[in-house]
């Protein structure tokens, strides 16, 4: 079973939060409130390492519930070996010191501080339905030359829904 947190909305915009039904203090005495939400996260998370459902009720009577999944590990593949003579060592080293990754910055405003924002890449638009469906249909190989050069990049805010959308350069 998932650890289950719930957080309760006052009128004043304090958060009442507990954990498995014990309470959530502050790490500084005060309350929770909508502007700590991203560390209140981090804090119910364990800093993203564990998974956690969370059920906030508002003060209204609404209610959204969330599974807030811990991040996964990377872990870097082996290093390439090819066969080196006596000479390749220091040429290689060389041509591996000027390699430089080509990495492009996305930016976007309006996320909750320290919600989880996923990036993902754009590789085609479609149009909905006059039912509101969508369908995707995705060529393995397209998206390999996608993924090598320009495109649309989405930031997608999961707890908040914010979404922006940036062309690359």
């Amino acid at each position: 079973m998932l650890p289950h947190a719930v957080i309760t909305v006052t009128e004043t915009g304090v958060l009442n939060v507990t954990l498995d039904g014990a309470d959530v203090p502050h790490p500084e005495g005060t309350a929770w409130t909508r502007s700590t939400f991203g560390p209140l996260l981090d804090a119910l998370t364990r800093d993203r390492t564990t998974t956690v459902r969370i059920e906030v009720h508002e003060n209204d009577g609404s209610m959204f519930t969330d599974v807030i999944r811990a991040r996964r590990r990377t872990t870097p593949g082996p290093p390439d070996a090819p066969a080196e003579t006596e000479t390749e060592p220091a040429a290689r080293a060389t041509s591996r010191s000027k390699r430089r990754p080509d990495l492009v910055e996305v930016t976007g405003e309006g996320f909750v501080p320290g919600e989880d924002v996923a990036a993902a890449v754009i590789v085609f638009h479609t149009d909905a339905t006059s039912t509101g469906d969508a369908r995707a249909l995705l060529d393995r190989e397209r998206l390999r030359s996608l993924l090598s050069g320009g495109g649309e990049v989405m930031l997608f805010g999961r707890i908040s829904g914010t979404i922006h959308v940036r062309r690359l350069p």
